[in-house]
């Protein structure tokens, strides 16, 4: 890390050295669309007027100005870029050092009223940098071809997704997903199942946002990642054709079809994506438990087949009221299922015991659809209306078939036992929110309310065969869970640019939880977590100050606070056997955690983004091993109190006109202390990381990509101490048919250096961990645009069942 974080910052100084032994000049000027008010956002370019090779770029503020320093005298012309604006260019000029030279105001024209039949390709870079969030385009990136969502996120800066398939964001758990500005309220399973399903070629971008403002839902102590799907930008008819395929340990195979129209008036849209394929992935267990050891090893499948299908439509009242519809469903069947053997011997002389041979096959479906109603109403004075009305529903079904094998020393069956289960699972989910932001003053206020009912229903049945074949419901080990939630909200947040130096923002936001969970178990048993019921008030501020010190220097300061609610699933006291010697089980009394995050980020140049940040979690809540007996079990457990101190560093590198990429590392300190039921718990560990990715323009429409991602040593759920982990991507793309057509192919994880490695020694319980799963493939690529490619800008769409659907499992 040490030589990581030096040549970093060495490459660092070797680039802004230069500049700094020279007497800058200025060049400064303002920027207005065709009623002369000015445009902020523009893309201002300095560029060589021999060749228009990019000497340096910025962004016109608030006011439509913009600001440059000059290392030497020289010639230089500007240009002028905005999606939905023809680009303008500057008069070439010439600036003497040191001298401060005013270039003439300039007004832009929007490209609807001249681009009939143009083509206009807008290029995006593959990662942004923005004052509140981080964005992965990912549209522009090579090596994100044939990914899935969960795929891509692994690709994202200071994400991580581990073994499990849990997800942090520098370093921290707890993250919220959101599709499309609605949280996925699924559990890790559901949820990786659900990401899983989402090819690449459906997605546009992933916003990665650590300090959410008030007028987003609390849920998610370390931030949130938002997962863009591509809808129409274009005026007239339009679409696109995705083919692709991947080849790992075994073949897999996915396609997408867009169709949209887009006129004045009306907006529809609609995309139908779907993918196949079995995917593997190993577990190597070994543990030793009191005087026994176990050596598990398991090769684990799941074959997949998933829809995903949406369609929506808006239509423009006039140019201040619009009304839209949207419904996104996703159909999934798979099965899964594990092939294990686990060899087990008394630990002090090694002598073998006997020999468990497991296999557990779980056919299942899932369902999962979203229908959003919206009215919007903007005008001209600032003030803007967003109402959302939702209904959102799961549905999954699923059924285990789980026989245990027990051999001696001959390989002689000793004995056998056969379990069964069934757990179906209802969630519906009903949400309604008013957003609303006017200008008061010199500032923008925004406020709104939101109100979600949420009912879920799971059944769980366990059965073990008898002497005759013949399955017999095990009475103490079935329940019904029934559990509801309705959760009302309010906020208010405030936004003034001070002057020119100074902004703030500051918000909050209460929340108001009502809960109840029922467990009716099949033996009629009354125990005292049959029935939790909970009702509380949380209020959740948040803040932010920005102060841009200087032309090349600026300061942000954000604070919030958050909470992470239990999934539904999480809440469900039922024991559900992986096995003879593990099983799993819900905890109803768990508790929401909350955390109070703090962040410093400074920028230079625009460029170069440090953040130092702290978390404090009160009540964290995380997966932990423990045993009872000689079984091995895993619950949600409220556990201890966390404090986590960041570092992370992120920068854009234009080497050159034909170069660029983007750097990020990061560190983590992490400080737990707390219990696991009597057995005390005081853990320290840091973890570090870093991401690279390098774009190459090659010339007659080829490009190159090559990115590459590490994880060193860190700590999961606490009591789990990971080993190095990182991938090497690499990638090729081509451009055809007058740019219409491309053909990307890619290859994961070259070297094969992304298999885990972990230790877990607690309370008596000491475990070797590792494993893989198919990151080292090939994959190939087709895209076909057809139709208009007349560029306007879609409305932005949040729906209301933001926070609730990302905690289904």
């Amino acid at each position: 890390m040490k030589k990581l974080t030096t040549s970093f910052l060495a490459a660092v100084l070797f680039i802004t050295s230069p500049a700094m032994a020279q007497t800058a000049g200025k060049i400064s000027g303002q920027v207005a669309d065709n009623n002369n008010k000015p445009l902020q956002s523009v893309t201002v370019s300095l560029l060589q007027p021999k060749d228009s090779s990019l000497v340096k770029a910025a962004v016109s503020g608030n006011d439509g100005a913009f600001e440059f320093t000059t290392k030497k005298a020289a010639g230089y012309i500007i240009s002028y870029a905005m999606v939905g604006y023809e680009t303008k260019y500057s008069d070439s000029f010439y600036v003497k050092e040191g001298d401060t030279y005013i270039v003439k105001n300039v007004q832009m024209v929007a490209a609807t009223n001249k681009l009939q039949g143009v083509t206009v390709i807008a290029k995006k870079p593959m990662i942004e940098i923005k004052a509140d969030k981080t964005v992965f385009n990912v549209e522009a990136s090579i090596n994100a071809t044939g990914s899935n969502a969960l795929e891509l996120l692994q690709k994202s800066p200071g994400m991580q997704v581990d073994n499990n398939d849990n997800i942090s964001m520098k370093g921290k758990s707890g993250v919220k997903v959101y599709v499309d500005g609605k949280m996925m309220q699924l559990d890790t399973k559901d949820l990786a199942a659900y990401l899983k399903s989402i090819n690449s070629d459906d997605v546009e971008a992933i916003e990665m946002i650590s300090n959410p403002s008030a007028k987003y839902d609390a849920s998610g102590n370390a931030g949130i990642v938002n997962i863009r799907l591509k809808k129409n930008k274009k005026f007239g008819t339009n679409g696109s054709t995705n083919l692709g395929f991947t080849q790992g340990v075994t073949p897999k195979g996915n396609g997408s079809v867009a169709l949209n129209y887009r006129d004045k008036k009306i907006n529809l849209f609609s995309n139908v994506g779907a993918n196949i394929g079995e995917y593997r992935n190993t577990l190597r267990l070994f543990r030793i438990q009191k005087d026994t050891a176990y050596n598990q090893q398991s090769i684990n499948t799941n074959d997949n087949k998933n829809i995903n299908i949406k369609a929506g439509a808006d239509y423009f009242i006039d140019n201040k009221n619009t009304i839209g519809f949207l419904a996104t469903t996703n159909f999934g069947n798979n099965e899964w299922s594990s092939n294990t053997n686990t060899p087990i011997f008394y630990n002090p002389t090694g002598k073998f015991v006997k020999n468990l041979k497991a296999v557990n096959i779980v056919p299942g479906n899932r369902t999962n659809a979203n229908f959003n109603v919206n009215y919007r109403y903007a005008d001209t004075s600032g003030t803007e209306i967003n109402f959302d009305a939702d209904y959102g529903l799961f549905r999954g079904r699923s059924h285990s078939y789980q026989p245990n094998y027990y051999y001696g020393d001959n390989d002689n069956l000793i004995y056998s036992v056969i379990n069964r289960n069934s757990t179906p699972t209802d969630i519906n989910i009903y949400t309604a929110k008013v957003d609303v932001e006017q200008k008061l003053g010199k500032g923008k206020l925004g406020y709104g309310a939101k109100t979600s009912f949420v009912t879920t229903k799971n059944a769980f049945d366990f059965f073990v065969d008898n002497s005759e074949g013949t399955p017999v419901k095990i009475l103490d080990r079935s329940n019904q869970f029934k559990y509801t939630e309705n959760v009302n909200a309010a906020y208010g947040n405030y936004q003034r640019q001070l002057n020119a130096k100074w902004s703030i923002q500051t918000g909050l936001r209460m929340e108001q939880t009502n809960s109840e969970g029922d467990l009716t178990r099949e033996d009629g048993v009354i125990q005292a977590d049959n029935t939790v019921k909970k009702s509380y008030i949380d209020f959740f501020p948040s803040a932010a100050v920005t102060w841009n010190l200087h032309k090349n220097h600026t300061l942000n300061l954000t604070y919030s606070r958050r909470i992470d609610r239990p999934t539904y699933q999480d809440l469900n006291p039922f024991e559900n056997k992986l096995d003879e010697l593990t099983y799993e089980k819900g905890n109803a009394f768990l508790r929401p955690q909350y955390t109070d995050n703090v962040e410093l980020t400074h920028t230079f140049m625009g460029i170069i983004n440090t953040t130092v940040g702290y978390s404090h979690v009160k009540d964290y809540a995380t997966q932990v091993t423990d045993t009872t007996n000689n079984a091995t079990y895993v619950q949600q457990q409220n556990l201890a109190t966390q404090n986590i101190i960041n570092i992370n560093i992120g920068s854009s590198l234009p080497i050159n006109k034909w170069w660029s990429g983007y750097a990020n590392i990061w560190y983590n300190y992490q400080m737990f202390d707390g219990a696991i039921g009597t057995k005390a718990l005081k853990v320290n560990i840091p973890g570090y990381g870093a991401y690279l990715q390098q774009s190459f323009i090659l010339g007659k429409d080829y490009t190159a990509e090559m990115s590459g991602w590490f994880s060193g040593p860190s700590v999961w759920a606490a009591t789990w101490k990971t080993k190095p982990q990182g991938g090497v991507d690499v990638g090729l793309q081509k451009l055809f048919w007058k740019k219409k057509a491309t053909v990307k192919v890619s290859a994961t994880d070259i070297f094969h250096t992304s298999p885990w490695k972990a230790t877990s020694d607690f309370g008596g319980l000491r475990i070797n961990a590792g494993g893989s799963w198919e990151s080292q493939t090939v994959r190939v690529n087709f895209t076909y645009r057809f139709g208009s490619n007349q560029i306007k800008s879609s409305r932005d769409r949040k729906t209301g069942l933001d926070s609730e659907s990302k905690r289904i499992k």
